[in-house]
């Protein structure tokens, strides 16, 4: 099966599914940034990209302590969303324990394969919600561009030396308008 043959197949339970990081930007503008296309379009084998997974499901407890905030813009968040800074291969977290809440998740996933805008990739992060969602760390998951929330900085330098100039003069601009 192709990459986007997987893709088009694969299924998540509970309602969960990647989110589209391109849609996320323009409901919330600066609040949400994601990697230009231009960067997007030089990613493969080997690279570390950050992806979400969502359910519309669950929300905010009202039973927590504090309310959750949001990293970005400092406000009560009513849909929380849990983090991994880093990709575990590269970054071995502590071993803890986050009780399961039916939060959306932003994980790391290290791409294998690439098929136009599809993506074949591994995750890397031991993820909190997995009893919901499925996803377990080493597993496969194909995702489109549109779902890249972050590239790993690790290869900035990497996709920028594999532009060529009109790849170039498209990065300036957007890093203009910064």
């Amino acid at each position: 099966m192709s990459i986007t043959q997987t893709f088009h197949a694969q299924q998540f339970p509970n309602g969960y599914d990647l989110v589209d990081g391109v849609r996320m930007h323009q409901e919330n503008g600066d609040q949400f940034q994601i990697p230009p296309d231009v960067l997007k379009r030089h990613l493969g084998s080997g690279q570390f990209v950050e992806l979400r997974i969502n359910s519309q499901r669950f929300s905010a407890h009202e039973d927590t302590e504090e309310p959750c905030q949001c990293d970005s813009c400092q406000d009560v968040a009513s849909h929380p969303i849990l983090g991994h800074p880093e990709p575990e291969s590269l970054y071995p977290a502590p071993e803890g324990h986050v009780p399961a809440r039916g939060w959306g998740e932003d994980f790391w996933v290290q791409i294998v394969g690439r098929e136009g805008d599809h993506f074949l990739g591994t995750v890397d992060n031991r993820l909190h919600e997995s009893r919901l969602h499925e996803l377990v760390f080493g597993e496969s998951i194909a995702f489109h561009a549109c779902h890249v929330l972050t590239i790993h900085p690790s290869h900035r330098q990497e996709l920028v030396l594999g532009m060529n100039e009109k790849d170039l003069r498209e990065l300036v601009n957007w890093l203009g308008k910064q």
